[in-house]
């Protein structure tokens, strides 16, 4: 029997080699669970996805939703960039809306963490593809 778990990664564009990282370890990483096989669904918004060409706000912030909704646990990089990005303060939102747990990621090295993310986050989790898959796994 495998587990399948839905995961939305966050990201802002201009950022997108957390992003990248992330869903490399989440995604393309074989997982198991005392021998039960993990697979990870990647629900998150490509970069390639007309979503971004949505005529409204409104419309992106629903196409947005409604990614958040399909999932069961929200990965949000805890960047300084997130402070000061809307559509990451969106996504808080959305993950309290319908309540789906946040696990924040510090990013290796990362100094300064944002904390808008870290105050939303249900857990918090170091930058290696164990800790953020684990931190997932108990999330889920």
């Amino acid at each position: 029997m495998t587990i399948f778990t839905n995961v939305f990664i966050s990201h802002s564009w201009s950022y997108s080699d957390h992003y990248e990282k992330l869903s490399e370890w989440i995604f393309d990483g074989v997982w198991n669970s005392n021998g039960t096989p993990l697979t990870f669904t990647n629900t998150s918004v490509p970069k390639d996805d007309p979503i971004h060409n949505a005529p409204l706000v409104r419309d992106l912030r629903e196409a947005i939703y409604a990614r958040i909704i399909a999932s069961d646990v929200i990965v949000i990089p805890t960047g300084m960039y997130a402070n000061y990005s809307k559509w990451i303060g969106e996504e808080i939102e959305g993950a309290a809306a319908f309540s789906k747990p946040i696990l924040a990621v510090n990013p290796w090295g990362q100094q300064m963490k944002s904390t808008v993310v870290q105050n939303a986050a249900k857990e918090t989790v170091g930058w290696t593809s164990e800790s953020v898959v684990n931190g997932i796994w108990r999330l889920r």
